[in-house]
């Protein structure tokens, strides 16, 4: 599906050292989806957007203390559906310049569950989930991380960079070695099913398969909350199905997934909706509440009915919101 366009970097590189090339090349094998292993023993794996998190929560030169700061706090925070809260994000505001990004965005991510952040090209995303993660500071507001653990946040962009030459195994040993704690490598092999390829360059893996490393690499060291960048953009339809289940498997072993995705079918799986448009937040919650309230039969209809029809064509101004 579409990748976000110019006003949101979706380029970032996790934590690559300088001397990594983002030139790998495609080498799609036409085993992407006959080599999708169903490895039933999922558990840990991560890397594709290490964050540094004591910078994060440093503020900038002239930036007010707390403004897009990362606060850690000792106790999750109890939602009113009663499930634990792994991530409060609340009031992001971004800009650039006087384009207005982000405005007044405020969301709670539960632990064991998938939030599908979902909004036509342009709309923010990319930029939402750089904040979450770290990369970014915000203009406005602050996310409130509530578990304490040397890892909190995985990260997988939107097009992640690993070393061509490396083995799928020597690039998750690599990122494996900058966590704190003892990381069973093969085990998040295991986990997104790249068992078989395991021994396999990067730059003779399929899209699908660089997608399912940088999952691996996204969950290494257990961290609580996950996110993924649009993780089945420009994929078949097999291995996006492949896809949204190890997602699922995740989640169901407690971890917390926030992934911005184009793909409608695999939003309506997921347990809360969040759909943007030009920045602002225009309807929250469980898939089927958001396409009953939007009086629609589908998710592709409330889509349609709830995003303004400008879509990327539009950029808003300052806070008026004006063209």
């Amino acid at each position: 599906m579409s990748d976000e366009t110019s006003d949101e970097t979706s380029d970032e590189t996790s934590d690559e050292t300088s001397d990594e090339t983002s030139d790998e090349t495609s080498d799609e094998t036409s085993d992407e989806t006959s080599e999708q292993p169903r490895d039933a023993s999922r558990s840990e794996s991560d890397e594709a957007g290490r964050t540094d998190r004591t910078a994060a929560t440093e503020p900038a030169d002239g930036q007010p203390e707390g403004a897009g700061a990362l606060a850690e706090s000792a106790t999750r925070r109890q939602r009113s559906d009663g499930r634990e809260g792994v991530i409060d994000v609340d009031g992001i505001t971004h800009t650039y310049g006087d384009v207005t990004v982000l405005e007044d965005v405020s969301f709670t991510v539960p632990s064991g569950s998938v939030t599908a952040l979902v909004g036509p090209n342009g709309s923010g995303k990319t930029t939402l989930l750089r904040i979450v993660s770290g990369l970014m500071r915000s203009t406005a507001g602050h996310v409130d991380i509530g578990v304490d653990v040397p890892r909190p946040i995985g990260y997988l962009p939107q097009d992640p960079n690993f070393r061509p030459v490396f083995t799928v195994r020597e690039t998750l040993a690599f990122y494996a070695d900058l966590i704190p704690h003892e990381v069973d490598v093969d085990a998040a092999i295991e986990e997104v099913g790249l068992t078989a390829a395991a021994d396999r360059r990067v730059d003779a893996l399929s899209g699908g398969m660089r997608r399912l490393l940088g999952i691996a690499q996204a969950t290494l060291g257990d961290p609580p909350l996950v996110l993924l960048d649009e993780p089945t953009g420009d994929l078949d339809p097999r291995m996006t199905e492949y896809i949204f289940e190890v997602v699922e498997d995740l989640s169901g072993g407690g971890t917390a997934i926030l992934l911005a995705t184009h793909n409608l079918s695999g939003a309506e799986r997921a347990d809360d909706l969040l759909l943007i448009d030009r920045g602002s937040l225009v309807a929250t919650g469980p898939p089927a509440d958001v396409v009953a309230e939007a009086g629609a039969d589908t998710l592709k209809e409330a889509f349609l009915a709830l995003v303004s029809a400008e879509g990327e064509l539009t950029v808003r101004t300052g806070r008026e919101g004006s063209a």
